[in-house]
């Protein structure tokens, strides 16, 4: 999106006087500003992509966790995997994402963008807290979990030259939304759960600036050449999500060696209430509304190998994305005006797949528990040639994940020294602590943009991108 529009001055506008036609001027101004810029390119933010990895352990394996669902995480992958949760169960973490995405237009220029920097930040982050009613005493709420977390499930942050050829188009954009999940989960069977919960998409200035976020240069006419332009805006959204899991087969010991899964989340409609800066002076409020989409996720899970030594899982996940539901993205300014935006986006299937081998007992180790993991993950890009945007280069990528999880149980202890059951304050003592660490590998294909004339020629060219994310997860049991 580009706005071009001259910012108030001592001396009027259009050469009126300072009145009421001055604000009328400020308004056609904007207005124009709307109808030449914005028509050219698609807001920041209604180009997020969603982010799988919520959990190290998960992400680990290509976020491949559906069907096995069996940490706190469980909350944002199955909410009905927490019905396998005892006690009180936390878990925490962050992810740090770089890299960087070169361009090369049809006449041999290049120029390279980043995540803001050597890698994004706030970067994405999760934290969960699961509480099992039985275990702490509520018998009458036997087969009842509950739960609350937070996540970061869509977000980007990007970055080009000021001088690039587009930063008409963009220069900068962000968007820092995080989704708060008060959920539980219910057994109705021994072999059968169910969970459902609400998710609160909202934006808060401890995370980035607290707004989705589009910047860019004016290339001159309406605007004085040079000029920085802005568009930003937050709001909250409710959606809210139901799951089950069945098991299918259970080994001798009673666990399960073969579950399946679904996961349902609604769409969710963000209204985004902002402005229209020029040179960081407010120029009009505006706002527009982006439709999150729908996700529905199916899973299986398979132990070939499941006893008291080992544990051996392979993951199968597929994804839907409802992108379809962005249709349009139309601009409202303050004084009625719409501007039409189509979008006409596509729904998109990813493929999950991962797997996890798992050491119970170390003879050097008591008390441990040593994972490693591996994953690969397949996403379709949403957005057609003719309204791709830098602001993020869309395009079909594959993910290849890998990932290490140490435990502790209570008998173990850390560095030879201090018992694993020995944390807490009083008589809280932890169960286990463990941590989780993955690196992910996000491959985009090539993609080649054409065919767009006018203002948006400029984003015509060859677009190759490269992602890493490095994630980690602490994780405790009381």
């Amino acid at each position: 999106m580009i706005h071009h529009a001259a910012p108030e001055s001592s001396n009027g506008c259009c050469g009126l006087a300072k009145n009421s036609a001055k604000t009328d001027c400020v308004v056609t101004l904007a207005i124009l500003v709307v109808f030449v810029g914005v028509c050219a390119a698609s807001p920041v933010f209604a180009q997020a992509p969603r982010i799988y990895g919520q959990d190290a352990a998960a992400s680990g394996m290509g976020n491949a966790f559906a069907a096995q669902a069996d940490t706190p995480s469980a909350l944002h992958y199955n909410p009905a995997g927490m019905t396998q949760l005892r006690g009180v169960q936390v878990l925490a973490g962050g992810t740090f994402v770089g890299g960087t995405s070169e361009f090369k237009s049809p006449t041999g220029l290049s120029i390279t963008g980043d995540r803001d920097g050597a890698f994004a930040w706030p970067g994405p982050g999760h934290g969960y807290i699961t509480v099992n009613l039985q275990d702490i005493g509520v018998s009458s709420l036997n087969k009842l979990t509950v739960g609350v977390g937070i996540t970061t499930p869509f977000g980007s942050v990007m970055r080009w030259p000021e001088t690039g050829p587009f930063n008409g188009i963009t220069t900068f954009s962000a968007l820092p939304l995080f989704d708060i999940k008060p959920t539980f989960a219910y057994q109705l069977f021994p072999d059968f759960s169910i969970g459902a919960g609400a998710d609160i998409y909202t934006f808060a200035s401890f995370f980035g600036e607290g707004h989705a976020e589009l910047q860019s240069v004016s290339p001159g006419g309406l605007a004085p050449a040079g000029s920085k332009v802005e568009f930003n805006g937050n709001g909250t959204a409710p959606g809210f999500n139901v799951s089950a899991l069945y098991t299918a087969l259970r080994n001798k010991d009673g666990q399960p060696i073969a579950n399946l899964a679904v996961v349902y989340r609604s769409q969710a409609t963000l209204h985004l209430d902002g402005a229209l800066l020029i040179n960081g002076i407010k120029i009009q409020d505006a706002t527009t509304t982006f439709v999150l989409p729908q996700v529905i996720t199916g899973g299986v899970a398979l132990w070939p190998i499941r006893d008291t030594e080992r544990e051996w899982k392979l993951e199968l996940n597929v994804d839907y994305v409802g992108w379809k539901s962005v249709r349009n993205l139309d601009i409202h300014l303050a004084n009625g005006t719409v501007i039409p935006q189509p979008q006409n986006w596509r729904g998109t299937y990813a493929i999950l797949a991962g797997t996890e081998y798992r050491w119970l007992k170390i003879n050097r180790l008591p008390g441990w528990e040593i994972a490693i993991r591996g994953g690969y993950t397949n996403q379709q890009t949403q957005v057609p040639d003719l309204n791709f945007t830098p602001s993020v280069p869309s395009a079909d990528w594959h993910v290849v994940s890998s990932g290490i999880g140490l435990i502790c149980q209570g008998n173990g202890s850390l560095f030879g020294l201090i018992p694993c059951g020995s944390f807490g304050i009083g008589p809280v003592k932890t169960k286990l602590v463990g941590l989780d660490v993955s690196y992910q590998a996000f491959l985009l294909e090539p993609r080649t943009i054409s065919g767009n004339t006018g203002l948006r020629a400029t984003v015509n060219g060859l677009y190759t991108s490269t992602v890493h994310a490095g994630g980690f997860s602490i994780r405790a049991s009381f």
